[in-house]
């Protein structure tokens, strides 16, 4: 598959966003320099229906301490949709060709939801690229049953329209939040995803398992769970905390299923001590 990427510079961002060409489908993605050039880079991998828009409040903390990648995984924000099965082999492959793009050697890989088996998929892929790992709000594989509740909720969507579906779905993400702001925000960068961006990676939360690799993990993790995010803070302290040699599990009060979004400040202090035991 022949693979090319463009970088155009956007000074008012303070970096560049770039375009990844694999074969007839397009990776938007952005690459944003640190001040001090042995600054390390994170790179982060959003969840189904939120785009690199999600990282907002840790771009705004993060900017000139580390190197910065964000792009949208395929089907989400200008990231158009893959034809055929998407699989988190293709996903993990796509999070590996962004940061040959970029110009990455090594990172922090930070996965939110989705973002999770993606970063563990290119892990699995290519280890030495990671200098360690964020697990936000996810899993290693599908739930049991998780099957027929990702068919209910893919026709669920296609019977309601994503926007009500999205709109539904906030209420479960973010389920004591009180800023109908906030809220809304949310909504609308999850309703502009494209009906078959979603059902595509959807497809792929259907029926996917990464776990083998994760006693295989040598490097730093980080896991962080919204405390308000349903079973998955147990999920992830009883099934990722112990498979993870050395791993760290920290629990986001007041948070739902996406704490980057929702508590920011608590996220930003977490991806700062990883930084720091990074050596910046």
């Amino acid at each position: 598959m022949k693979t090319e990427a463009t970088l155009d510079a956007a000074p008012s961002q303070g970096g560049e966003h770039g375009t990844l060409v694999k074969g007839a489908r397009s990776i938007a993605f952005q690459r944003i320099p640190p001040t001090r050039a042995s600054a390390p880079w994170l790179l982060f991998s959003n969840s189904l229906l939120t785009s690199s828009a999600v990282w907002a409040a840790q771009v705004a903390d993060l900017r000139g301490r580390a190197g910065l990648v964000l792009y949208d995984q395929a089907g989400h924000g200008r990231s158009s949709t893959p034809t055929g099965t998407v699989g988190f082999d293709l996903l993990s492959d796509d999070l590996l060709s962004v940061l040959d793009a970029a110009g990455v050697e090594t990172c922090c890989g930070v996965g939110l939801s989705m973002g999770v088996p993606t970063v563990l998929g290119a892990y699995a892929k290519a280890p030495k690229r990671f200098a360690a790992l964020v697990l936000m709000d996810g899993q290693a594989k599908t739930a049991a049953g998780g099957a027929a509740a990702w068919a209910e909720r893919m026709a669920a969507a296609q019977a309601q329209g994503l926007r009500p579906f999205c709109e539904a779905l906030v209420g479960r993400w973010m389920p004591h939040c009180a800023d109908a702001a906030l809220r809304a925000r949310l909504v609308e960068m999850m309703a502009a995803t494209p009906m078959e961006g979603f059902l595509a990676c959807a497809s792929a939360l259907q029926d996917y398992d990464v776990s083998a690799v994760l006693g295989e993990i040598s490097c730093p993790v980080q896991l962080v769970a919204g405390a308000l995010d349903g079973t998955i803070p147990d999920s992830m302290a009883r099934v990722l905390l112990p498979a993870i040699p050395g791993a760290r599990l920290d629990v986001i009060e007041g948070a739902g299923h996406i704490p980057c979004f929702e508590q920011p400040e608590a996220v930003n202090v977490l991806l700062a001590r990883v930084l720091q035991e990074l050596g910046t």
